[in-house]
């Protein structure tokens, strides 16, 4: 199971100096920004949503979800598995407890919680990352059916949606991920240099 987690960080790595070797202006985004990643609270049964709902993700960001490893963990699903918040064959599960996620792909990419119970009480969440040029695909028929509603009746609707923020020029939105972006690449090189070495 190391070697499998030393892999995937491995590949995650290296898909970060990819893309930044390539130019990319990637960015982090901690999921729930101050809150955990954890069941929503009544008082913010769409915490995920409003979340998503404020950033922009382009191809090239992470997003990073910080929770207690003994209590959860952060799986990547189909469309079809987080409609039935099915936990049996995720694509990827981490449980490290800080669990970092690379968009690399455009499209729909879902996560769910990977403790039993927590997806039906709305610990999910999905983003739609845009091609290169910045234009979004088509959602499929599974995209569209994973929209419907988490089935159970007090669980919030898991369907996200990313956007630019209301009011957000199309500028300070760029100078913003240019300063991310080197954060990222900071951040990134630190912990690339040594493996490397």
């Amino acid at each position: 199971m190391r070697a499998r987690s030393a892999l995937a960080s491995a590949a995650a790595v290296a898909a970060v100096l990819l893309l930044l070797a390539n130019g990319c202006a990637c960015a982090m985004y901690k999921v729930g920004d101050l809150d955990a990643w954890g069941v929503p609270p009544p008082s913010k049964p769409d915490v995920y949503k409003r979340w998503a709902k404020g950033i922009h993700f382009a191809l090239g960001d992470s997003i990073w979800f910080l929770y207690p490893p003994s209590q959860d963990s952060v799986l990547q699903v189909t469309p079809e598995a987080f409609a039935a918040c099915d936990l049996a064959s995720p694509i990827l599960k981490l449980a490290d407890g800080n669990s970092v996620f690379n968009l690399t792909t455009p499209g729909r990419a879902y996560y769910t919680s990977g403790a039993p119970g927590h997806c039906r009480k709305g610990q999910k969440l999905w983003v739609d990352v845009p091609m290169a040029n910045g234009t979004y695909l088509q959602p499929s028929a599974s995209d569209l059916a994973a929209q419907a509603p988490t089935p159970a009746a007090e669980a919030p609707e898991g369907s996200l949606s990313a956007s630019a923020p209301a009011g957000a020029h199309p500028s300070a939105a760029a100078a913003l991920r240019a300063v991310a972006g080197s954060v990222v690449a900071a951040a990134a090189l630190s912990v690339a240099l040594p493996l490397l070495l």
